[in-house]
C-alpha cells in the first residue's frame, strides 16, 4: 500500500512538472493526443476570439466538452489548466451561473487567475462568475465542493493523467446534483497499457500511458454508479512521433467524448418500456435535430421510440424542457433492439 501511494505521488509530480515547466505552449507537445481537431459548435466558436491568447496557447485538450443549455448552471471543470473552457463556460452560463475550475499545477492555475478581471470585462459582466482553485480532482471535498452542488462537470483530456481514476469518478458522482451531467473528452486505449509505461513522464504527459482501456472504463463507471453512459464522438488518434510510436504503437488510441447523467433507476442494458420521445427544436444551435449521443439523433417534431434509460436522460434532466416523453415503466417489453452489455455504449443498434 505504501509503495502504491508512493508510485501515485510520483506520477502526480511528473504530470505537474510536464504541464507546469516542460510545456510552454502547444508547440511543445510531441503528439496530437492532447490536441483537438473537432470543429466546436457555433456558439463556442463565437466566444473563442474573446479569450486571451496566452490562455489558448497554453491550453491542452483533446475535445470540446461543453454541452448545450448551460445558462444559469453551476459548472465544474476538472483539470482546467489555464482556464480556456472555464472562461467559455463563463460566457455560456451567464450572469446567473457559475464556472469553477480546479487544477493542481501552479503555473497553469496562476495563468487562469491572472486573466479573471480582463475576461470579466471582455464578457461585459458586472461581477466575475468564475472561480479557480488549486487542488486535486481526486479530492474535491478538501476544496469545499459539497455533495449535490454542481449541475455540469466537464473535463478536457485530464482524467487519463490521474493515477486514481476510480476516486475521480466517485467524486464527480458525489458533487453532481440529481439529474446533473458529466460531459468530458479524454484519450482511451483498445487494451490495457503495461504498468511499466505508466512511469514514463513523456508518455504520461502526452495522455497515452494513462489512457483507460475502454472495457475497464465501462466497468469502472458501473462500479461508481454510472450504469449507462454514452459516447458522443469517437476518433482514432495517429501517433505522429516516431519515438512515441516505437513505444506505444502496439495499441490503438481514440479520443472520445462521454456523456453521463446522475440518475436513479438506469439499467445496464437498454430495456424497452414503450417510451416515445419527441424533440421540439428549442435547444440553441440545434434547430433541426439534437444528438444525445453517437447513435441517438432526434429530428425536430419526429417521434422516436426510445429505451427506458434514454427516456430518463431526456425527461429527468435539464434537457426535459426540449423533449416530450410519453410512457412509463409499468409494462416491460424486453431488451430494446437486441442490446447487450457489450454493445450498449458503443452505439451498435441500441434504441
Amino acid at each position: 500500500m505504501i509503495k502504491e501511494r508512493k508510485d501515485m505521488d510520483e506520477i502526480t509530480e511528473q504530470v505537474k512538472d510536464y504541464y507546469g515547466k516542460r510545456l510552454k505552449s502547444k508547440k511543445d507537445l510531441k503528439t496530437n493526443a492532447c490536441c483537438s481537431i473537432e470543429r466546436p459548435p457555433a456558439e463556442i466558436r463565437d466566444i473563442m476570439p474573446l479569450i486571451a491568447d496566452e490562455i489558448k496557447d497554453r491550453f491542452y485538450g483533446c475535445g470540446s466538452p461543453l454541452p448545450p443549455l448551460l445558462d444559469g448552471m453551476t459548472l465544474l471543470d476538472l483539470g482546467c489548466g489555464t482556464g480556456r473552457d472555464v472562461y467559455i463556460a463563463s460566457k455560456l452560463v451567464g450572469a446567473n451561473g457559475h464556472a469553477i475550475g480546479v487544477d493542481m499545477t501552479t503555473e497553469q492555475i496562476e495563468t487562469a487567475i491572472k486573466y479573471q478581471e480582463e475576461q470579466r470585462r471582455r464578457f461585459d459582466l458586472k461581477t466575475s462568475n468564475v472561480k479557480f482553485m488549486q487542488g486535486y480532482i481526486e479530492d474535491l471535498g478538501s476544496l469545499g465542493i459539497e455533495d449535490n452542488s454542481v449541475d455540469v462537470v466537464i473535463s478536457n483530456c485530464v482524467i487519463n493523467l490521474s493515477p486514481a481514476k476510480e476516486q475521480v469518478f466517485r467524486e464527480i458522482y458525489r458533487v453532481l446534483r440529481p439529474g446533473g451531467e458529466l460531459f468530458f473528452s479524454d484519450v482511451f486505449a483498445d487494451r490495457r497499457i503495461p504498468a511499466s509505461l505508466a512511469a514514463d513522464p513523456v508518455l504520461r504527459g502526452e495522455c497515452l500511458s494513462g489512457a483507460l482501456y475502454v472495457e475497464d472504463f465501462r466497468r469502472l463507471m458501473s462500479k461508481c454508479g454510472w450504469n449507462d453512459f454514452r459516447y458522443t464522438n469517437v476518433r482514432t488518434l495517429e501517433l505522429d512521433n516516431e519515438d512515441v510510436k516505437e513505444k506505444m504503437g502496439f495499441a490503438t488510441f481514440t479520443s472520445r467524448t462521454v456523456r453521463a447523467f446522475k440518475l436513479d433507476g438506469l439499467e445496464d442494458v437498454c430495456e424497452d418500456y414503450g417510451h416515445i420521445a419527441s424533440y421540439d427544436g428549442s435547444i440553441p444551435g440545434h434547430p433541426h435535430f439534437f444528438d444525445l449521443d453517437d447513435h441517438h439523433r432526434f429530428f425536430t417534431n419526429k417521434p422516436a421510440a426510445v429505451c427506458g434509460n434514454t427516456a430518463s436522460m431526456l425527461s429527468d434532466t435539464r434537457y426535459g424542457k426540449a423533449f416530450t416523453v410519453t410512457g412509463d415503466r409499468s409494462v416491460h417489453f424486453g431488451v430494446f433492439g437486441g442490446c447487450s452489455p457489450g454493445n450498449v455504449n458503443e452505439g451498435k443498434g441500441c434504441c
